[in-house]
């Protein structure tokens, strides 16, 4: 995939009803994705939008959280679980059906929108962008009833890495059909703490070795792999785990991926890419142009050029462009500058390279 400043977006979108917001993401996008309507209530939020089927996992309406019953015997759940799991997953007798951990309408009005669009439009698309919100950053952030994260139970964290890499299958499978090729997103924000005091127990290789199982589970249907970190982090990590696309905020972070010369070259040199969330989700949005946009998106490509020998040809023949985080929590009108930017600056780097 020489992916030539193709625009997409990261998933969570403002917007109250989500035919809008689809509307705007196959109108403003070349890879459009299904949005996560935030606003939509408890269990469209970032990780209990992908809890559905998962064992011992509790929603308390009430105080607005989710919680995993530990303290109670979840040995038969759990059984259940991989049951299922090794039914799917499998690699030499899996029959690859996830619909045990499918997402169901009430969790996400966005994908039955997005797939009712596609139907009305009866033609293929190039490319549709799904996406699963990371097992680190479910693990790291969802607690168990004694409010200590899940990450640190191995047999939950286990659980919650296979079933992000179902939820990531049944996705794809869903999509297949109303396009060329599939793009899946594994959302990571927590990854901007790695190493930090907090997480300090947190181990490189148990990251990198959840993040390979979820990416292997998309290459499985043929799907291409793209992790999203929306702060600054250990970039190695992703490159490490094989992922095909780094997504980052290219705004106020570009420059920290040219720390890491040797992985960003391996990276691109074998066919990776780069999406460079170089459009600010955030009231500095008001304030961008095309033009700031685009002096922005040179400087730091042209940084990692200079920084890691790398040939700025490669750069810009394997970048896609995106927003650099999702669009949830701004107003509306920002979003709808952002995704209007988005488009123009899409259009202003095609021309200017001759794609």
């Amino acid at each position: 995939m020489q992916s030539r400043f193709l625009s997409t977006a990261i998933g969570s979108m403002p917007f109250a009803d989500p035919a809008k917001a689809v509307q705007v993401s196959l109108e403003r996008l070349d890879i459009p994705i299904w949005p996560q309507c935030s606003s939509q209530g408890l269990l469209e939020q970032m990780e209990i939008q992908y809890s559905e089927g998962l064992p011992c996992a509790v929603i308390d309406a009430q105080k607005g959280r989710m919680f995993f019953q530990t303290d109670e015997d979840y040995s038969e759940a759990f059984a259940t679980f991989y049951e299922a799991y090794l039914t799917a997953m499998d690699p030499d007798d899996g029959d690859g059906d996830c619909s045990s951990m499918a997402i169901s309408e009430k969790y996400s009005k966005g994908i039955y929108e997005l797939e009712r669009q596609l139907q009305a439009k009866g033609t293929k698309l190039p490319y549709v962008k799904v996406q699963t919100t990371g097992p680190c950053s479910i693990s790291l952030t969802l607690t168990d009833e004694n409010k200590r994260a899940i990450y640190y139970q191995e047999d939950f964290r286990d659980v919650i890495t296979k079933a992000m890499a179902m939820k990531s299958r049944w996705q794809i499978q869903k999509f297949q059909p109303y396009c060329d090729k599939v793009v899946c997103f594994i959302d990571e924000p927590i990854l901007s703490a790695f190493g930090s005091s907090t997480y300090v127990s947190v181990q490189r290789d148990d990251v990198v070795n959840m993040l390979v199982e979820c990416i292997d589970a998309v290459h499985q249907d043929d799907a291409i792999a793209g992790i999203h970190c929306c702060g600054n982090t250990e970039w190695s990590i992703l490159v490490d785990a094989g992922v095909d696309i780094v997504n980052f905020d290219a705004f106020d972070f570009g420059e920290t991926v040219a720390m890491y010369p040797e992985h960003m070259k391996r990276h691109l040199e074998r066919g990776g890419m780069l999406a460079w969330g170089v459009v600010p989700t955030n009231p500095i949005i008001r304030e961008q142009t095309v033009d700031s946009l685009e002096d922005q998106l040179e400087y730091v490509m042209d940084h990692l050029a200079k920084t890691c020998g790398i040939d700025k040809d490669l750069i810009v023949n394997q970048a896609i462009l995106s927003p650099a985080c999702g669009t949830g929590s701004i107003p509306e009108d920002d979003a709808e500058k952002v995704f209007k930017l988005l488009q123009e600056l899409t259009m202003r780097m095609k021309s200017k390279y001759g794609f």
